[in-house]
C-alpha cells in the first residue's frame, strides 16, 4: 500500500502546498537562464509547415457533456494567449509560462481532470487536449522536447483524429509543463482556430527547408500485469525530402506506456506478465 500524502491526511494544508509549488515553478523558470517565447504578431510567417484538426468533443467519457462544453470554452481561454506566438531561435516555448494568465479576466469552467489517478471535475479541466495538440505539432518540427509526460492512464477511447497512439502531453501548472527548445536558426509560429466542432493547429514557419516531418507508430502491444491492462507503443519521427518524397532520415523519439482504463475492442491481443 502506497504512503499517503501529508495533504491527503491533512486537506486543509492542499492551498498552502498549491501555492508553494507555484512559487517555485514559476521562480525556477525566472531564473533558469532560458529565454522564454513570449512575441507574437497577427501577421502569420510565409511557410506552413503543418496542420491538424482534432475534434472538440468526446461522447465516451461517462460524464455529462456539460464538461465537454466547459473544456472548449477552457480550450479558448488558452488559445488567447497562445495562438500567434512565435518560437525565435536559441528560444523556449513553455505551456505554463504562457496560459498562467489566460483566466486572469474570464475564470475557467469545470472540466474533467485526473487528481490522485481520479478522474473527476476541476477547474480548468480539459486544457490538455491543448498540449496534446501541440505536442503533436511539435513532433512535425526540429524542435527539441525539453519537457513532456504523457499520461498514466488513459480513462477513456479519443475520438477519431490524425494524432497518434501514443501521441499525448498532460500538464498540470506547477507540476507538469510541456517545453520546447528552438535549437535551429529558423522561427517558427503556432496558430489556433476553432470551428462549430473541431480545434485546428497551424504551425509556420520563416524559411523553406526543403523537407518535412512525418511521424509513425511502431506496432502497439498490449499486456495484463498485476490486473491491469498497459499499452506500449513506440513513436518515431522520419525526416523527408519535400522534392523527392524520399526518407532522409528516421529516428525513435520515445517508447509510450500508459495503463488503459476501458475496455479495448473484442479480440485485442493481451499478452499477461503475471
Amino acid at each position: 500500500m502506497s504512503r499517503k500524502r501529508i495533504t491527503q491526511i491533512f486537506p486543509w494544508l492542499l492551498p498552502l502546498r498549491i501555492k508553494q509549488k507555484l512559487f517555485f515553478f514559476y521562480t525556477g523558470m525566472r531564473f533558469d537562464k532560458n529565454r522564454y517565447s513570449a512575441s507574437k504578431t497577427d501577421a502569420l510567417l510565409p511557410y506552413q509547415i503543418f496542420e491538424t484538426i482534432s475534434p472538440l468533443y468526446n461522447h465516451e467519457t461517462g460524464f455529462d457533456m456539460v464538461y465537454q462544453e466547459n473544456k472548449v470554452f477552457n480550450l479558448k481561454l488558452a488559445a488567447n494567449t497562445l495562438n500567434h506566438i512565435i518560437i525565435r531561435p536559441g528560444e523556449t516555448f513553455s505551456f505554463w509560462k504562457l496560459v498562467k494568465y489566460a483566466d486572469k479576466d474570464t475564470p475557467y469552467k469545470d472540466g474533467l481532470s485526473v487528481i490522485d489517478g481520479k478522474l473527476t471535475t476541476t477547474s480548468g479541466g480539459g486544457l490538455c487536449q491543448m498540449s496534446n495538440l501541440l505536442f503533436w505539432m511539435f513532433l512535425h518540427t526540429p524542435l527539441t522536447i525539453v519537457e513532456r509526460h504523457g499520461h498514466v492512464v488513459k480513462d477513456f477511447p479519443e475520438p477519431p483524429s490524425d494524432a497518434l497512439l501514443g501521441v499525448d502531453a498532460t500538464v498540470s501548472e506547477g507540476w507538469l509543463d510541456l517545453k520546447v527548445k528552438n535549437e535551429t536558426k529558423d522561427a517558427f509560429q503556432i496558430n489556433i482556430a476553432f470551428d462549430e466542432g473541431q480545434i485546428i493547429g497551424r504551425l509556420w514557419t520563416d524559411k523553406d527547408t526543403g523537407q518535412f516531418f512525418e511521424v509513425v507508430n511502431g506496432t502497439p502491444t498490449y499486456y495484463r500485469a498485476h490486473g491491469m491492462i498497459f499499452e506500449e507503443i513506440d513513436v518515431k519521427q522520419k525526416t523527408i525530402n519535400s522534392t523527392t518524397g524520399t526518407c532522409i532520415s528516421e529516428k525513435l523519439l520515445y517508447r509510450n506506456k500508459c495503463e488503459i482504463g476501458y475496455s479495448l475492442p473484442i479480440g485485442t491481443k493481451i499478452v499477461e506478465k503475471g
